[in-house]
């Protein structure tokens, strides 16, 4: 007699990756994609629209008893970095109540609408508790990708990195069974997002969330600084990586500063918003970031280390 794959004892010594699934749920897709994550053994972060939340209540209490944890993705998908505060705190809240109704809880985690973000859209998540997600890999599910080609960007993912998939597609759906096998053969587990450091832990968090890896990373990189275009009010920066394509960028900003947009990277912030934490998003290693300088126009400070 064999044992399901959810039965046998998982080798995690590799650490843990993020599955987030977007956009649900949705009647037509939402139960098969839990069946196909339950029955692989695999756990996954549930982006979920507002709108779609509040129409399928039954299903979003589907995704909690499966095991899956549930983020906030906006209530009607729109592109948040255009609209006024207190249009994205609607957006924001209208959704964390459609899911506190279905579940008992409110979200944690908030993934925004196609990635876009800037400072205004991160102080309202911040003060409605929620911690902003974005990902390392992108699956391109939404871009018509085959369940071979998701297959393979979810072959790319490493100790703490974050997979963006979506609830709609037979694509994704089929995909499951080969990820979990990959994952296996690669000593990786499907974790929670830690709502402290935006990346992938054990699955019960734990006091210390991310276990030490077998293999700590070895290697150095460097990180430079060139000025980008600047205006009044703000300037831009470009930042290259040098020496490993496996890098962890820390930004410091001085005080009067705050970064309105990023690009070419996947960003995290600590609880002050003045230290960002930039990881490769598979654009290559240069990314950008515009700061608004209010008043102190010295460069913030950068370091990097291997991740």
């Amino acid at each position: 007699m064999t044992s399901s794959p959810a039965a046998q004892a998982a080798d995690c010594s590799a650490g843990y990756v993020g599955l987030t699934y977007d956009d649900g749920p949705n009647p037509g897709n939402t139960a098969n994609l839990l069946n196909a994550l339950k029955q692989n053994g695999l756990r996954a972060t549930m982006f979920n629209t507002g709108q779609n939340a509040q129409n399928n209540q039954a299903l979003v209490r589907a995704q909690q008893d499966a095991g899956m944890w549930i983020g906030n993705h906006s209530y009607t998908h729109p592109h948040l970095v255009n609209m006024s505060s207190s249009q994205i705190q609607s957006e924001l809240q209208r959704t964390q109540q459609a899911i506190q109704q279905a579940t008992g809880t409110a979200p944690k985690l908030f993934r925004p609408p196609y990635g876009e973000t800037n400072a205004t859209l991160r102080s309202v998540a911040q003060q409605l508790g929620l911690t902003e997600i974005i990902w390392d890999v992108d699956s391109q599910d939404w871009n018509g990708a085959s369940t071979a080609q998701i297959v393979q960007a979810a072959g790319r993912l490493q100790n703490g990195q974050i997979i963006l998939m979506h609830d709609q597609y037979a694509t994704t759906l089929n995909a499951i069974p080969q990820i979990a096998a990959n994952l296996r053969s690669r000593n990786l587990c499907a974790g929670m997002i830690s709502p402290s450091t935006g990346r992938a832990v054990a699955p019960d968090g734990g006091t210390t969330p991310t276990n030490p890896p077998t293999n700590p990373p070895t290697g150095s990189c460097t990180a430079g600084i060139t000025a980008g275009q600047q205006w009044s009010d703000r300037f831009n920066l470009s930042v290259n990586v040098s020496g490993s394509n496996n890098w962890i960028v820390t930004v410091t900003l001085r005080n009067a500063q705050r970064i309105s947009s990023t690009w070419n990277g996947s960003p995290t912030w600590d609880g002050s918003g003045k230290v960002m934490t930039m990881r490769p998003n598979g654009s290559g290693n240069t990314f950008g970031f515009t700061v608004m300088h209010g008043g102190d126009w010295t460069w913030p400070t950068v370091s990097c280390r291997v991740g």
